[in-house]
């Protein structure tokens, strides 16, 4: 009888153990259900916007996605399509607010209202201080900060009248901490941030559940889609080495499972990758610390350039031997797979 008492018991405790654990899985995974949602991602045709909509494609979400280049588009929709999802794109260029609201109108008129939007278009300079312009803080404030706050704009009054919604902006541990060599990038991310957070604390009782989503360097194959100035080859180098090792860079497809982890959970803010979280939580406990160890790294990064230092080219622009070489070997595989090779290789 003791005997059958323990064995039930065991099972018992299994099954409760089993429980527990499905249930701690569904809380780190969260319960927002995207299956028929209709889900607008900015810049989707390629990067992490694609995989972000990838995933939620694979969870029967209705997409919109939309992005300057109407040919990486036609290829981001035919992939999805395939995956059985219904997705619509639109060309459109996200600095100009009139093409936002069309965008959003458009949107609802085809889809229905949107449930959840990702602001994740973004814009990229890499460069020394020295050979940044009013243009490039111009354009990083454009496509970083104006055009999320038009498009929450957009989608707010139809969320505010069902009183549910979900809103995802993709800033940066750079929003966190400013780093070297990518000023307009870190000062519009910053300003991301701070936007991000003040919506959410002010539409969280209305049911609107904003995520503010700050990751590391990600091997998305973006980078040669960054603009570099300075000595452009060297720049190059140096971004795209640090984009690739794993060892500080975070798989892309692991960050969009946990960004949609998050907004599932609802989650205030999360901070992607091991490296990112340790320089943030390192930031705030020791802010001047942080941006004396950050100067020392500024030193090793390349040094300014002549005059041709303040021509913009793109990193696929300001290729060499190293950065299609086996060290960048993780990146050129995420070019291929997430419809970064729009333009030459080499």
């Amino acid at each position: 009888m003791n005997r059958e008492i323990r064995k039930n018991w065991l099972v018992a405790a299994g099954l409760g153990a089993a429980l527990a654990a499905a249930t701690v899985w569904n809380n780190r995974r969260g319960n927002y259900d995207l299956t028929g949602k209709v889900v607008l991602i900015t810049g989707g045709s390629r990067g992490l916007g694609l995989l972000l909509a990838r995933y939620a494609a694979a969870e029967g979400a209705h997409l919109a996605i939309c992005a300057r280049d109407a040919e990486e588009l036609e290829r981001a929709r035919q992939e999805l399509s395939d995956m059985g999802a219904r997705v619509l794109t639109f060309p459109r260029d996200l600095t100009d607010v009139q093409e936002i609201r069309t965008l959003v109108a458009e949107v609802q008129q085809q889809l229905g209202p949107i449930d959840v939007l990702v602001n994740n278009a973004g814009i990229i300079t890499a460069g020394p201080l020295d050979h940044m312009e009013l243009r490039e803080y111009q354009e990083s404030m454009d496509t970083h900060f104006w055009a999320p706050l038009h498009a929450m704009q957009a989608v707010l009054p139809a969320m505010r009248r069902r009183g549910e919604g979900r809103i995802v902006n993709i800033a940066s541990v750079g929003g966190k901490v400013a780093v070297p060599h990518l000023a307009p990038y870190s000062a519009s991310k910053f300003a991301l941030v701070g936007l991000s957070e003040a919506f959410r604390t002010e539409l969280k009782q209305h049911g609107i559940l904003v995520t503010t989503v700050c990751p590391g360097l990600m091997r998305t194959g973006s980078a040669r889609h960054a603009i570099v100035k300075g000595q452009h080859r060297k720049e190059y180098a140096a971004f795209t080495l640090a984009d690739s090792l794993p060892a500080i860079s975070m798989d892309a497809e692991t960050a969009a499972r946990q960004i949609w982890h998050a907004c599932r959970r609802g989650d205030a803010e999360v901070i992607l990758s091991l490296p990112a979280k340790l320089l943030s939580g390192f930031h705030g406990l020791f802010p001047g610390t942080t941006a004396d160890v950050l100067s020392w790294v500024n030193r090793a990064l390349p040094e300014p350039g002549s005059e041709l230092g303040n021509e913009r080219r793109y990193g696929y622009e300001s290729e060499s031997a190293i950065t299609r070489s086996p060290l960048t070997a993780a990146n050129q595989k995420a070019e291929k797979e997430n419809n970064e090779l729009t333009k030459k290789v080499g």
